[in-house]
């Protein structure tokens, strides 16, 4: 049986491309669709240590990145990647207006990066 996110490989770069916009709008998109108010983020979770919205949104995004990449030779081109992208786009928070660069954050997304990591290492999924 094939995989369907092997096949359909848009599912993976259509969340690459919602996530990297959700994290470069000034404010919160979702809090401007939810609240009305751009200021005010939504709260899966909360937070203990680190940032829980962020270790979710970076733990499906890697979980989605090995189920379709299932190639060994692809496999520590796609944990580069996730590493780099949720360090570069922390570190973005810088100088985009209204948002704020914060260790929890940056910690979150590293933690659910490296979670999916341990456990392809593993090859549990």
């Amino acid at each position: 049986m094939t995989n369907i996110f092997s096949r359909y490989k848009f599912i993976f770069y259509l969340f690459n491309f919602v996530l990297i916009f959700l994290y470069l709008f000034p404010g919160s998109f979702l809090g401007c669709i939810l609240y009305g108010d751009c200021k005010k983020q939504p709260q899966i979770t909360p937070d203990f240590i680190i940032s829980t919205n962020h270790l979710y949104a970076f733990f499906l995004l890697s979980l989605l990145g090995f189920l379709t990449f299932k190639k060994k030779t692809r496999l520590k081109k796609l944990s580069i990647y996730l590493i780099l992208l949720s360090i570069i786009l922390e570190l973005s928070h810088y100088v985009i207006p209204d948002r704020s660069f914060e260790f929890p954050d940056l910690f979150g997304n590293f933690l659910g990066v490296i979670i999916v990591i341990i456990f392809v290492f593993f090859e549990k999924i």
